[in-house]
């Protein structure tokens, strides 16, 4: 007789982190056709994930090992279901980006110069963090401007490395201290919006109003759907 609780390994991927009544016979759209990265992810019971640590997180930014970023296994779930949602009512997830969180219309141009203008520059939550520690602040930085690569490399060139330096310095690092503040630029392979241009910052144990108030009173859709 089979169990009536399977364990994770023996459940199909699409059924690991649902309570059973829940769980579908099927493959849901959204979970069809990943890639190796998130089927591997969502295959993976949310009490087997380990989060990053503050310390962690900045060992990775600091060797550029980005693609070691991943969500906790039952919110990226969320987080491909909700891409799948957006894509069918907006068309895409930039157009809702654009629509919806920016509140900008295209064609996309920017006012002056690099940072030089606040109308240029949005700040946002994170609307899906990774899985770190609950005390990292992960917002993202949206900008109407371009922030040019190296195509050699995939990475900031050192003119617009030390464009976003300043700004964070500037924005950040003064109001919580430059320790504990960290940004990167997901390299073109890894970014999820492609159009819209945007890097990331994190901030550790930050005063939440500070949050509230650069970010507008923002809150992250995952907090909200």
């Amino acid at each position: 007789m089979g169990s009536l609780n399977p364990s994770p390994s023996t459940l199909p991927y699409w059924q690991i982190n649902v309570h059973p009544p829940q769980r579908e016979a099927t493959c849901p759209a959204y979970l069809q056709n990943l890639k190796p990265k998130e089927l591997a992810i969502i295959s993976t019971p949310d009490n087997e994930y380990r989060t990053l640590s503050w310390s962690e997180v900045r060992h990775v930014i600091a060797i550029n090992a980005l693609d070691a970023f991943q969500r906790i296994p039952s919110d990226l779930r969320r987080y491909l279901a909700y891409n799948h949602y957006l894509k069918q009512k907006h068309g895409s997830v930039m157009n809702f980006i654009l629509r919806e969180r920016l509140s900008w219309t295209e064609p996309i141009v920017s006012d002056g110069k690099h940072f030089e203008k606040e109308s240029d520059v949005k700040i946002l939550w994170n609307d899906w963090p990774y899985g770190i520690d609950a005390k990292i602040v992960h917002l993202v930085v949206w900008t109407k401007f371009d922030l040019e690569d190296d195509p050699a490399t995939d990475d900031l060139t050192d003119e617009s490395r030390g464009e976003i330096e300043r700004f964070v310095k500037g924005t950040f690092g003064d109001a919580v201290g430059e320790e504990n503040v960290i940004w990167f630029k997901n390299w073109r392979s890894l970014k999820s919006v492609n159009t819209v241009e945007h890097f990331h910052v994190m901030l550790y144990d930050p005063d939440p109003e500070f949050i509230k108030r650069i970010t507008n009173g923002d809150v992250p859709l995952s907090q909200k759907v």
